[in-house]
This record gives structure tokens, C-alpha cells and sequence, in this order.
């Protein structure tokens, strides 16, 4: 018997048909064979506002089109609701022999308002012919129409949210949804990327270091000047400059010895004033990522912040502080309020600070004070997942460890839901400060683990770009996407992946709370 093959089977009597049919060959559904293709959604996430009034999926065939393939869909309640949000839809979808054509089914999204945004699933089941392929489920954000998300870097819609990222979106001068941004995207000049691509970040990240390429001070004239120069690139392209403050590994990555060295502590302190007189001079909001890496190198090395000794009061600015790490933390946050009132600045939580222990890391960061910054700065992996994969590993990512890809299914570990929840214990521990994903990679999901340099495989991209509600839900501001390292994807061989999936997000964008 021969299905259709350009169309869903919706009507009653087919779908009866179809099981019955399909409970006879169930057997067959794990023996395809590869030249049978692989069945799965388009995307792992799909967006749509209530004034659409409906959302369309698509399902791919790829790999191969031998023989005839078939394929259920079924909806499940997340946040949203079947018959109050949207409505339910489940049926199957058919493939004829040589037919890769994608096939499609639509679900009606209610028009009754709602703030903010919920979510419901949709999954794949009973593969026949057709092998499983990934992702085998996906999110369907639906965006209330009585919360204005804006679309763009503009406009921000016509309320605002009343929560901690909301609130520092309006200081930034941004709309009131997740923001996105890029970082310095290797060897290349990001910036022209940015604009070839007619791009629309919201952030601009730079490195503001002295390991390996010297004191940043000297790199311009006169003293500083690398400030300005970030922050009127960043001004380019409509994009808030963010500055990741990475002195500490002057001596190398996680020699502290130099705490207590009064010629480095003194040259220190001389630079962070230098950093925050330049960012005044410039006289529009700023961000600081401050100190990435150091703090779980200080953790390792004293259980409390109060554990590990430092020059702080050497600096005039900082005398009624404490001579330990706890002090070193308090005094960038003073010395921004000081000299930079328009600098808002954040603190990087290291999981491995204490080899993964999220909730003694989150204790940590408390005692060091980092609740008195203005956001969080959340880590995922520094280089794309499939550098670490590669066999023999290359130099710039050998690395102990298991597994770096992430399910986007969430079924296996590790997956993105596991990493959000330990988001949610720094935002909720640290007071509920906002928080913002930094030097995400950029690779591009794929089946096959590994790759070569500047495609290496990664799918945080696209999962944190189709999935923006989940990370509002923890307190999300924003995230930047960089690469961690000159070998990695960037928005030059990422294959426009970065290009298409931003301005998708930014058609239908998530609103901050």
C-alpha cells in the first residue's frame, strides 16, 4: 500500500489507517539502513508571537531518499497550554521513494493576550523506513502580544519588563528582550565582518590583558587609548562595549603568586584606575567582565575568599579594604562606582573553582561580594566542543574530559538544561543579579563529533538562539558569542550560521521579565 507523499495525514480515517499500518511494520523501524535518510525537525526551536496566530515546523529528510519513510508528531504542554495557548496537533507525516522535499504541519497559537512568554514542545515518534535523526524534539516559544518584545537593536516595545535584566537593558540603552553580542572573532576584524554581514549586535567584547601581548596601556598612545578604540568600534555598529578585564594572568594562567608582590600589585591597581578614567572619558554605558578564570584559581587555592592574601590597600582608592581576595573584589567594584558610574561590571563564577560543585562555587562568589556587581557573567565552553574531540586533541584544546557536545534533547548528560539550572543557583544566590552568557562558541551542530580548525562542531549557538525564553527564565540579560580561541568558528567560517539564526531570533525575540 502506498501513502501520499505530499501531504499530513490529518483526517480521522487515514491516521486510523496509518496505525494500523504502522503497528504491523513497527519492527522495521529500527532497520532503515542509511540510504532510508534521517527524519528530524528543521530547528530545536521555533519562535512566534500571538498576533501570528499560528506557528509552522518543518521536518527534514536528509542523508538519503530510498523507499518509502513515515514519521509521528505530537504535541506536549510546557508553560503554554493546549486549548488555552495553542492547540494540540499530532498526525504523520510521509515520504515517497526518492521524495527529500521537507514536509510540514501547523499549529494554531491562540490570540488571547498574555505577558511575557511560555513554551510547549513538540517530539517525533515511530520512525518507519525513515531513520531518527536529530533534533528529534523541539521548543516552541509563543511571545505574549501584551509585553512588547521589540524586534532590532531599537525599539524595545511598548512596556518594560520590571525584573534585574530588564532594568540594566534600560540603563544600557537596549530594548527590553535577551540581547545578543559577538566578541573579537579571532585574527580577523570583527567589526568589517560585522557590517559585511549587515549584522545588529547588541555587545561588543574585547579583551583588556597584559599574559602574552604585553601591558594593554602601552598598546595605543597615549596611555589607555585601547579603551576609546573598543568602545567607537562598538559605537559602529550600534553595539555597547563590553571590556573583559584578564590582567591577573599576567605571570600565567593561575600563578597567584604575584598577590603579594607589591611592583604587580601597584601596576595592577594603576591599570584598573587607567581602565575606568578611559571608559568615563567615553561617557555612555560599558561593561566589564571582571577577572574571568581568576577567582576559581583563587577558590582552588583558599576555600574562602578571606583565605588567600593580596595588596589591596596598597591602593590609595581601596585603604579601608581587606588584604585578600575578598578585598581585590571589593575594590573593583568601588573603584568603578569611583571613576566610571556609567561602567556596570560582573563577576565570572568557575564551576571547576570547585570541581564542579555549583552550589559551593555560587557560596563562594557570595562571600567574595560578588552580589554588590550589577549582573553575572555565566562561562560555557571556551572553544567549540569538537576541538576537544578531535583525536589527537590539538595543542590549543587539550583538555581532560568526557563529553563537551551537549544533548540538545536534554535526555542525555551533560545537556542545556542541566547548565541553566546551574545558572539559576548563581542568579538566585547572588541576589538575583542579571546574567550574561560570555565567549559562547559559535561552532555548527553536527552528527559527526570533531572537525577541523574553524569548523569545529558546536551546537550552544544554536540552541541558546532558538531557545531565548529558557535563558530569560534564569535571569538572562544577554549572551555574547566569540571564539575562545584562534583556531575556532567564527562569523567568518561558521557558513552564515550566526547571521541567519540572530535575525531570526531578533523577528521574534524574547522579552525580559
Amino acid at each position: 500500500m502506498k501513502f501520499p507523499s505530499h501531504r499530513i495525514v490529518n483526517s480521522k480515517p487515514a491516521t486510523l489507517l496509518l496505525a494500523s499500518v504502522l503497528s504491523l511494520l513497527g519492527a522495521a523501524q529500527s532497520h532503515a539502513g542509511a540510504g532510508a535518510g534521517t527524519l528530524q525537525f528543521s530547528a530545536a526551536g521555533y519562535s512566534v508571537s500571538q498576533s501570528k496566530g499560528s506557528v509552522t515546523i518543518t521536518v527534514t529528510r536528509t542523508g538519503g531518499s530510498g523507499g518509502q519513510a513515515w514519521v509521528n508528531y505530537a504535541t506536549a504542554n510546557g508553560t503554554a497550554t493546549a486549548g488555552t495557548n495553542y492547540t494540540a496537533k499530532s498526525g504523520t507525516l510521509a515520504w515517497g521513494n526518492k521524495d527529500a522535499a521537507s514536509k510540514t504541519f501547523t499549529i494554531p497559537i491562540s490570540t488571547t493576550a498574555f505577558s511575557g512568554n511560555k513554551t510547549f514542545n513538540v517530539a517525533l515518534s515511530r520512525y518507519v523506513w525513515g531513520n531518527p535523526g536529530t533534533p528529534a524534539s523541539a521548543t516552541v516559544t509563543i511571545s505574549g502580544t501584551s509585553t512588547g518584545g521589540g524586534t532590532g537593536t531599537g525599539g524595545g516595545g511598548t512596556t518594560t519588563g520590571t525584573g534585574s535584566a530588564a532594568k540594566l537593558a534600560a540603563k544600557l540603552g537596549k530594548p527590553n528582550r535577551l540581547l545578543v553580542g559577538l566578541g573579537g572573532q579571532g585574527n580577523n576584524n570583527g567589526i568589517s565582518g560585522i557590517m559585511s554581514q549587515a549584522l545588529k549586535p547588541d555587545i561588543w567584547d574585547e579583551y583588556l590583558v597584559n599574559a602574552g601581548s604585553g601591558d594593554w596601556t602601552t598598546w595605543n598612545s597615549p596611555a589607555g587609548a585601547y579603551v576609546g578604540i573598543v568602545a567607537s568600534a562598538a559605537d559602529s555598529v550600534g553595539a555597547v562595549p563590553m571590556f573583559t578585564l584578564y590582567q591577573m594572568a599576567t605571570n600565567g594562567d593561575g600563578n597567584l603568586s604575584a598577590l603579594t608582590n607589591s611592583s604587580f600589585m601597584t601596576r595592577y591597581w594603576s591599570n584598573v584606575r587607567l581602565m575606568y578614567q578611559q571608559i568615563n572619558n567615553y561617557g555612555k554605558p560599558a561593561l566589564v567582565n571582571l577577572e574571568p578564570d581568576f577567582w576559581g584559581y583563587a577558590q582552588q587555592k583558599g576555600s574562602t575568599p578571606s583565605a588567600v592574601s593580596a595588596l589591596v590597600t596598597i591602593n590609595s582608592d581601596c585603604a579601608g579594604l581587606t588584604n585578600d581576595v575578598a578585598g581585590i573584589a571589593g575594590c573593583l567594584v568601588k573603584m568603578a562606582r569611583q571613576y566610571a558610574p556609567k561602567a556596570y561590571v560582573g563577576f565570572p563564577p568557575s564551576d571547576w573553582g570547585a570541581n564542579g560543585n555549583v552550589p559551593t562555587v555560587a557560596a563562594y562568589m557570595k562571600a567574595l561580594g560578588a552580589a554588590n556587581a550589577d549582573f553575572i557573567v555565566a562561562e560555557t565552553l571556551d572553544r567549540d566542543a569538537g576541538c576537544f574531540e578531535k583525536t589527537p586533541q590539538p595543542a590549543e584544546c587539550v583538555r581532560t574530559g568526557a563529553i563537551w557536545y551537549w544533548d540538545a534533547t536534554n535526555q542525555k548528560s551533560p545537556n542545556f538544561k542541566e547548565h541553566l539550572a546551574n545558572v539559576n543557583t548563581y542568579h538566585t544566590v547572588l541576589n538575583g543579579l542579571p546574567v550574561i552568557w560570555w565567549q559562547t562558541p559559535m561552532g555548527v551542530p553536527s552528527g559527526t563529533a570533531g572537525g577541523s580548525d574553524y569548523h569545529y562542531r558546536d551546537n550552544r549557538e544554536q540552541y541558546f538562539l532558538t531557545h531565548p525564553a529558557e535563558l530569560t527564565a534564569v535571569g538572562g540579560l544577554g549572551v555574547v558569542f566569540s571564539a575562545g580561541e584562534n583556531h575556532q568558528t567564527t562569523i567568518f567560517s561558521d557558513g552564515g550560521q550566526y547571521q541567519s539564526l540572530s535575525n531570526a531570533y531578533l523577528k521574534a525575540p524574547a522579552p525580559l521579565p
